[in-house]
């Protein structure tokens, strides 16, 4: 099952206190310096116009440090205990801020080196400025996760092709695009997806979008793993 990824500040909120202070050093930092780092729970910092947010929002987390060696060349090392839920959504914002209608292309390309042991999944969590509607797009997952909702069927869009959940949290509604086969690097078209939601579906109307974020939503990755961002970016016009 997914959990809500909220923004920041309203994880901040609603998440209760951590179980383990997230206070350890960065064993597994890449050997070249980073020129951010962080093991506080709701460390960001702004860079190459993204946002990256450690964000250690769920309850009985244990420790995580997020470094970056650039906006787009960033990892954490999270050691969190093997139980359910999701712990944390480490992860890469880049702000859009328009509606549907008014984007002429909106898309994004992945590079990542994730382990493959552990409970987690890699993806973009794309949502309306109101937080009314949240759209995942799962490039990959490892260990006992699943979306949010009921199955919807399947589609091929934006170059790849997805199992279709929707469902919600109580808060929002989630439609989760979980891809086929894992993937560790390529470029999905995320505007089709979104009018695909709107124009063929009609799930919702036209929303704007608020923050395309790219990360990994961890369950647990107990002993300590690494999971790296070795290039993302996301374009908009």
């Amino acid at each position: 099952m997914a959990s809500r990824t909220l923004n920041r500040v309203t994880k901040a909120l609603l998440a209760p206190a951590l179980a383990l202070g997230a206070t350890v050093g960065l064993a597994s930092a890449p050997a070249s310096a980073a020129v951010w780092n962080s093991c506080d729970q709701w460390a960001s910092t702004n860079l190459n116009g993204y946002t990256l947010y450690n964000n250690i929002w769920g309850g009985g987390a244990g420790s995580q440090c997020i470094w970056a060696n650039s906006g787009t060349n960033w990892g954490v090392w999270a050691n969190h205990p093997n139980t359910g839920g999701i712990k944390s959504y480490p992860n890469q914002t880049k702000a859009i801020n328009k509606s549907i209608t008014s984007l002429g292309s909106l898309s994004s390309s992945y590079n990542v080196s994730v382990p493959s042991s552990g409970a987690y999944n890699t993806s973009y969590d794309i949502w309306d400025t109101d937080h009314d509607y949240e759209i995942m797009l799962w490039v990959n997952k490892t260990g006992p996760v699943g979306p949010i909702g009921s199955s919807q069927g399947s589609v091929s869009l934006g170059g790849h092709s997805w199992n279709v959940f929707k469902g919600t949290n109580g808060s929002n509604e989630v439609f989760s695009f979980i891809r086929t086969s894992n993937s560790s690097s390529g470029t999905v078209d995320i505007l089709p997806i979104l009018k695909w939601i709107k124009d063929t579906k009609r799930w919702m109307g036209n929303e704007t979008i608020g923050d395309v974020q790219f990360g990994y939503e961890i369950t647990s990755s107990s002993g300590g793993l690494d999971f790296r961002t070795n290039s993302l970016s996301v374009s908009s016009s």
